[in-house]
């Protein structure tokens, strides 16, 4: 085995993220014109989603980030997300982009407010161990790890209504 280079860590997740979205804009347009199998859209929703919880889990054990408050509440919202969409892929249930959105639409909310709150300032409530202003990680200059849950909740979001919009191929 190899040794991981853990300050390059970082990059790849933030690149992981860019993809996800480049991914989730994608399969809008694919679904809309009829190319993009629901089951297929929900998937991939499903691996942006263990993705991103490896990464979380990572940046806490391994890298030992401390969480700040709204770091939990996306945690909250994306970890239910990878079961969530196994047992409606596993089920075949054409509905289960809509037991999805819900929370990823509350995790891109929070995580665009953490987001706001690391690059511009604003009202901080955290606990000073482990503030919502503090920036664990500044990949490429601007990509933090609110940054990075942005880019999976907007994919996860899209990829979700990407499944819903074809029903002729369910």
């Amino acid at each position: 085995m190899g040794v991981v280079d853990y300050g390059r860590m970082d990059e790849i997740f933030a690149a992981l993220g860019f993809v996800a979205v480049g991914g989730g804009v994608v399969a809008v347009f694919a679904a809309r014109h009829g190319r993009l199998a629901p089951r297929v859209a929900l998937s991939a929703a499903g691996l942006v989603a263990l993705a991103s919880t490896a990464g979380s889990l990572y940046y806490s054990e391994i890298q030992n980030f401390v969480p700040c408050e709204l770091c939990w509440y996306q945690r909250i919202a994306m970890y239910p997300l990878v079961v969530i969409i196994a047992v409606g892929l596993l089920r075949k249930d054409s509905k289960a982009a809509w037991y999805a959105l819900p929370l990823a639409i509350a995790g891109l909310a929070v995580s665009v407010h953490h987001y706001r709150i690391q690059m511009f300032g604003g009202t901080d409530t955290c606990d000073i161990s482990a503030s919502c202003a503090f920036q664990w990680v500044d990949a490429f200059g601007f990509v933090s790890i609110p940054f990075m849950a942005t880019t999976a909740f907007a994919s996860i979001t899209a990829l979700s209504a990407a499944s819903l919009c074809n029903p002729v191929t369910r």
